[in-house]
Order: C-alpha cells, then sequence, then structure tokens
C-alpha cells in the first residue's frame, strides 16, 4: 500500500505539480510551495498520509554522531525554510534532520528580486536571495515548535551574519552570530554557522583563515549546548579548503558541511543580466573532490556532511563513499518532488547489501582510503 501511495505521489508531482509550479516564476513558485506546506502540516490527514507515504527507516541506516542520533543519513539543506515554517512538513517527509534558515540576528528583506532562476539542462539554481528571515528574536519560536514537538528528527538551525551595512564589519559581524546562537539555546538541536553565503553585502569574509579563527574564538564560549557544524565555501581549491578544515579543527566545531553556492559560472550558459550563484548538479563533482579530500586528513576529527548535486541514491552513495557520513538535499526536491527522501534511503540500502556492507557507517569513507 505505500508503495502504491508513494508510486501516485511520484508521478502526481512529476505530471501535474511540478508543471504547475514551473509555468511560475521561481519566487512566486516558492511562496506558493511554503505557504501550501504551512497549512498542509496544520491538517491532521494531510499529515498522516504524508507520514505514512514517505515512511522508509531501515537499522541500517541509522548512526549516532556527534552525541546525536540520525535515524537516516538524509537531511534537509538550509535555504528552502528561511523561517521555519514548514518544520513538520520536512519532519513527516522522513528526513532525520533539518537546517532552517539561513537566520540572522537582525530582520533582512533580502537582495532585489529575482531571488531564483531555474537552469533545468543543468538540473540546478541560480539563486540570490541574500538571507532574507525575519530575523532570529521571531524565527526562534518556530524552531522552538518543531524542536519540542518532533521525535526522532534532529533541528539545525543555519545561523549566518545579517546581510546589512551595519553587520558588514568583522567585529559586528561576529556579534550577529554570537547575539544569534544565543538566542537559539534550548531551541535547536545541532548548530550551524553559515560562513559561505556569497550573495551578501559584505561577502564571505570569514572564509579567511586568521578572520575565521577570530570568529570561532568568540563562537566558542556560547556554543557549549549543541554540537556545531560549519558551512563551509564551495569555491576554494583543496589547499584553501584545508587551510580552513586546521582553523576549525582548534575551535568547537564536530562537523564540516560541504559545501555552499558555486559562484564559478564559466562554461555554464546563464544570461549575464540573471544575478546569483549556482545550486544543485553544477556544484557535484568539486563538492566530491573536497568530501573526499577532507576525510583522508580530517576524517578522524569532523564529521561530513555532503550535498550538492544529490539527485539519485547513486550521488547520495557517492558522497558516502567518499567520506561523508550525512548527506542534505534541496535541488531535487523541486525536480523530483518529495519522494526523493524515500528513494534515496532505500536505495542506498541497496548499494549498502550489493556491497557487502552492513550498515551505512561501513560504507563512509571507503573510496577515499
Amino acid at each position: 500500500m505505500r508503495t502504491i501511495f508513494r508510486f501516485f505521489t511520484r508521478n502526481g508531482y512529476r505530471f501535474i505539480v511540478k508543471p504547475y509550479l514551473f509555468a511560475k516564476q521561481p519566487d512566486k513558485a516558492h511562496e506558493m510551495m511554503i505557504s501550501f506546506a504551512a497549512w498542509a502540516q496544520k491538517v491532521p490527514l494531510m499529515m498522516f498520509l504524508l507520514r505514512f507515504t514517505m515512511k522508509y527507516e531501515k537499522q541500517n541506516l541509522s548512526q549516532k554522531l556527534m552525541g546525536l542520533e540520525f535515524k537516516n543519513p538524509v537531511g534537509f539543506a538550509a535555504g528552502i525554510d528561511k523561517n521555519a515554517e514548514i518544520g513538520f512538513c520536512i519532519e513527516g517527509s522522513g528526513f532525520s534532520f533539518g537546517s532552517f534558515g539561513s537566520i540572522t540576528a537582525k530582520k533582512s528583506d533580502g537582495n532585489p528580486k529575482p531571488w531564483y532562476h531555474r537552469l533545468p539542462s543543468y538540473n540546478a539554481l541560480l539563486i540570490y536571495a541574500g538571507l532574507p528571515n525575519w530575523g532570529v528574536d521571531k524565527v526562534v519560536y518556530n524552531l522552538e515548535k518543531i524542536y519540542d514537538n518532533t521525535k526522532n528528527f534532529i533541528v539545525a538551525g543555519s545561523l549566518a551574519r545579517t546581510n546589512s551595512k551595519e553587520a558588514a564589519t568583522d567585529e559586528e559581524g561576529i556579534k550577529d552570530y554570537v547575539y544569534s546562537i544565543k538566542k537559539c539555546r534550548g531551541k535547536i538541536g545541532l548548530i550551524e554557522i553559515n560562513i559561505s553565503c556569497p550573495n551578501t553585502f559584505h561577502g564571505e569574509p570569514f572564509t579567511d583563515p586568521k578572520r575565521l579563527d577570530k570568529l570561532l574564538t568568540q563562537t566558542d564560549k556560547v556554543t557549549d549546548y549543541a554540537p556545531v557544524t560549519l558551512k563551509m565555501p564551495h569555491d576554494k581549491t583543496l589547499e584553501e579548503f584545508d587551510e580552513l578544515c586546521a582553523i576549525a579543527a582548534k575551535h568547537n566545531v564536530q562537523a564540516l558541511t560541504i559545501g555552499n553556492l558555486r559562484k564559478n559560472r564559466k562554461h555554464l550558459s546563464i544570461p549575464e543580466e540573471w544575478n546569483g550563484n549556482i545550486a544543485g548538479k553544477p556544484t557535484e563533482h568539486h563538492n566530491n573532490k573536497l568530501i573526499t579530500s577532507t576525510y583522508k586528513k580530517w576524517g578522524s576529527r569532523f564529521v561530513i556532511i555532503g550535498l550538492g548535486g544529490i539527485f539519485s541514491p547513486v550521488d547520495a552513495y557517492r558522497k558516502i563513499r567518499a567520506g561523508a557520513s550525512l548527506i542534505q538535499i534541496a535541488s531535487a526536491l523541486m525536480y523530483l518532488g518529495p519522494t526523493i527522501v524515500p528513494d534515496i534511503k532505500k536505495g542506498l540500502e541497496k548499494h549498502l547489501e550489493a556491497d557487502g556492507f552492513k550498515s551505512i557507517a561501513d560504507a563512509i569513507g571507503v573510496d577515499a582510503k
């Protein structure tokens, strides 16, 4: 019965929902999706059907990492649910954890619209949002509701600095992070420090090793209540990336999320007048190289959360074999719909069985080794 429901959901999205949404400008389609999900999670029958359809949990996919129990390795990436409005739908879709935000200390309207452009020929999305959110003082109430009312689901707050002139200096930016981290105490189970959003007034100053050290020295003082993952940049050489890992290793950071948006638009046919950076399939190859390189040197120090270009169980399994203990998806939800979540989990189980692994932990980093 569950397989039948999943079949109709998958094809309903493919042939009805997706064509309807793709006929809309992406910004509008995103607003519609958030509004519908926020409504649906208030309807008990809708949530029952969602959980029934998407449920697929196997013991060999579970892990204990950073003191947290992950029922499966599939997570929801930051950038979609900016204000933690649809957390119950995300949990009901079968994710083991979700990153909400990125959230900033002060309210931000983001960059001038449009924020999104679809790049279907690349299975990608061009993003120019600029961290729009209600501000942590307001969003924290939504985080707390999810945190207090979900079981076996880890709430991650993706925290960044406010996209404004007021937070442009390093000192003000650091205060911004610290304020948000303190505000989320008791409301989240995982802290994601986002140092790598490129679509902002101040750029990515904390992807410089010395400035990152300065930031983490201060965040160390307030991150005692939950594990910390650092949301890492994409457009770095292996050597530059390793320098940032070395800094993070000196501080209270348990995981690295690899990585954020791709700024390099070379070899992609994108109109010059479209602002933004790239999410989706074009990030996959370099992110996988970064994961492999990081696992080889830092695998015993950090948990690696891999994302970028995951559109199938094969893509997810490749990241795990490269060194990622957990993975996150985002763009695939837009192109393939919510059944990609159970599809990936079912596919991972088949890959583990085919390769003779008893659990997901046995497969982590085998290609890097």
